[in-house]
């Protein structure tokens, strides 16, 4: 439910405009005057302001001019007396978005010019979310049944509000699969913040969380929202939540459970409603063990625990996965096309990925910078050692494509316990097919 704050010192006409867009289906929070709306914008997060210029304390121009600084997605409608329209254009420059005469001739323009800041609030929302690239940066590809059998589960827990962890190596794509939890669920329309607890330093990273107050600490020079209040009705994704410092481990524990906190260096309590996805490449059991990490926090975060397969274990994913890839990459280098010939299919076949997806997606930018043609040769798959870059003729050197295939098969048949149906399935061949590798490999 979209959140909207009315602010007027006139009683009558807060009134009357609170009840016209809560019959819109809105939520709308009330203010008597600037001072007590600041304090509300201070507390909550609101996706549009209708406030009067003239006030007693602080005024309406001063309040715009805080939401602009404070709260740049807000948007701002200004009330002003027929008359003294200066107001109101000096408002527009300084960023709201509409004004409306005072008394006001009735609901229908309310309810027009509201609905009109609203809209253009979600399109510059969904503007950001569609940034180009983006939905084939985070697109995902799932052939092999260890994957398939997970975007099941997402599917399954997406639309609820359950706390998801999502386990499994560096580069498997815990992100991507935290952005389809997003998708697909009921906060879609909401923002989707992601911050990284292993790259922010110990003494930024409460702040980057939490925010900040003006003067909490030396450079805090404004009021700052930390990621919790930017979330706010939508998804919170926080990635290597395994690596927090214990003290930090205790205030996450707290907003997990409760939904509140308060900024650095404030008093006042700020409630959000999101949802929360993390994930983690740290065995948290051992962590547990060695008191690096909370158990109530775990069990918190962990109501559906989800591991993400590395990609040794979903071969069938890989071509599929390099072809995707490439064609990313082929765009962001100017290329029209770049395609693998069956011998760099069969080496990226046999090679066990440690670094998984990311290193994948690595392998091939470095490759398609070689490549002088479209289709590409196993010689410009440098894999593992193979990274210090020897001549294309050593490469090959012993690695025919039957050995490598030969390799893929044996690696898969090791995965599968045996099972030869499930073999072809994930290196996708059929059963026959695998019947007369088998026999010609003599495995």
């Amino acid at each position: 439910m979209e959140r909207v704050l009315v602010v007027d010192d006139e009683e009558g006409i807060r009134t009357f405009i609170g009840e016209v867009l809560e019959g819109e289906g809105l939520r709308v929070t009330m203010a008597g005057d600037g001072d007590s709306a600041a304090r509300l914008l201070d507390r909550e997060s609101f996706h549009l302001m209708i406030t009067d210029l003239k006030m007693p304390g602080l005024d309406g121009m001063a309040l715009l001019r805080k939401t602009r600084s404070d709260s740049p997605e807000t948007e701002v409608v200004v009330l002003t007396a027929h008359g003294t329209l200066a107001g109101a254009v000096e408002a527009m420059k300084v960023g709201a978005f509409d004004y409306l005469g005072k008394p006001l001739s009735g609901p229908d323009e309310l309810r027009l010019v509201a609905s009109r800041a609203l809209e253009r609030r979600r399109l510059r929302e969904e503007a950001q979310r569609a940034r180009p690239g983006e939905e084939g940066e985070f697109a995902i590809v799932a052939r092999d049944r260890a994957m398939l059998a997970v975007l099941d589960q997402v599917k399954k827990v997406a639309p609820t509000d359950a706390s998801v962890l999502l386990l499994g190596e560096s580069g498997t794509g815990k992100e991507v699969i935290a952005r389809a939890l997003h998708r697909d669920s009921r906060r879609a329309a909401g923002p989707f913040v992601a911050v990284n607890c292993a790259a922010i330093s110990d003494t930024l990273l409460e702040s980057e969380m939490f925010g900040h107050e003006k003067g909490a600490f030396t450079g805090a020079v404004g009021t700052r929202r930390g990621r919790f209040e930017l979330a706010d009705g939508g998804t919170l994704f926080l990635d290597e939540v395994g690596e927090l410092r214990p003290h930090l481990q205790a205030k996450l524990l707290r907003v997990v459970q409760e939904r509140r906190f308060e900024r650095v260096g404030g008093t006042r309590t700020i409630e959000v409603d999101l949802r929360i996805v993390a994930a983690t490449n740290t065995d948290l059991a051992e962590a547990m063990r060695a008191d690096r990490f909370r158990e109530d926090l775990y069990h918190r975060l962990a109501v559906f625990p989800l591991r993400i397969p590395p990609l040794r274990e979903r071969l069938a994913d890989i071509v599929p996965l390099a072809q995707h890839l490439l064609a990313r990459i082929a765009r962001q280098l100017g290329r029209l096309s770049l395609v693998l010939d069956e011998a760099a299919q069969a080496r990226l076949l046999a090679y066990s990925w440690p670094g998984n997806v990311r290193e994948l997606g690595n392998v091939l930018e470095r490759a398609a910078i070689l490549a002088e043609d479209t289709v590409m040769g196993a010689e410009l798959i440098l894999t593992g050692s193979a990274t210090a870059a020897p001549k294309p003729t050593d490469f090959l050197a012993g690695e025919k494509l039957e050995d490598l295939e030969r390799e893929a098969i044996r690696r898969m048949l090791a995965l599968t316990g045996g099972n030869r149906k499930q073999t072809a399935a994930r290196l996708g061949i059929g059963l026959r097919t695998l019947y007369d590798k088998l026999k010609l490999y003599d495995l």
